[in-house]
């Protein structure tokens, strides 16, 4: 269950995952571990994972608007931009492995929480917290921009930057149950409900939910 991951007397993590980087591991292996009744690593690693899942969709579709018509229009340039600056690849799959050491940081917590000095134990809490917080605010920053580059894009391949959306959104809302598990401050909580909301009301408008309500209340006036 949940409330065995992080109980203190959960087992440290003993597969080959422990050694190794998660972005180094075959994806079969990675998903052993996920599955595996080990504590680490779970389910901050896998919104990370999936976060860099969404990332690298949604770039494809930017790495597609390069045709000729792309570049004269300027919409090239914008996928550019959105390929250098704005999907963060890489710092996605860090988190994975940030989360997967603060977690065992914690667990050294708990255990050492007689000799452990204050200092110490709030330097651990915050960090655990800041990771999943961060990437609440990663996904929505790469939400928000990938949005911006749909008009953009290559019309022919709008479908999978949408879906970079989709799993980005998924990601902000797993790393979202991971923050509450933290004990966020009741403003903290407040500030990421609120981009989680701007998140949805991207989905709405990309899956069409918006305009389809629109259209069945119209039936519905006549």
């Amino acid at each position: 269950s949940h409330y065995n991951r992080y109980h203190p007397s959960t087992p440290t993590m003993t597969s080959s995952a422990t050694s190794n980087t998660l972005k180094s591991l075959p994806l079969e292996q990675i998903l052993t571990s996920l599955s595996a009744k080990q504590p680490t690593p779970g389910g901050g690693a896998s919104a990370a994972l999936t976060a860099a899942i969404g990332a690298a969709t949604a770039q494809m579709s930017a790495a597609y608007t390069s045709r000729k018509k792309d570049k004269e229009s300027g919409a090239h340039e914008k996928a550019q931009a959105l390929l250098s600056h704005s999907l963060p690849i890489h710092s996605f799959l860090r988190a994975a492995d940030e989360d997967v050491a603060a977690y065992s940081d914690l667990q050294r917590c708990w255990k050492e929480s007689d000799t452990m000095g204050e200092e110490e134990k709030r330097r651990i809490e915050e960090r655990a917290l800041r990771i999943p917080t961060e990437l609440v605010e990663e996904c929505h920053r790469s939400i928000v921009d990938i949005q911006e580059f749909l008009p953009h894009c290559n019309e022919n391949i709008t479908s999978d930057a949408k879906v970079g959306v989709h799993q980005l959104a998924g990601a902000a809302r797993a790393a979202f149950q991971t923050v509450l598990v933290n004990r966020p401050k009741r403003e903290e909580r407040v500030r990421l409900g609120k981009l989680l909301k701007e998140i949805g009301k991207v989905e709405e408008e990309i899956l069409g939910l918006e305009r389809d309500d629109g259209d069945e209340n119209a039936d519905s006036d006549k």
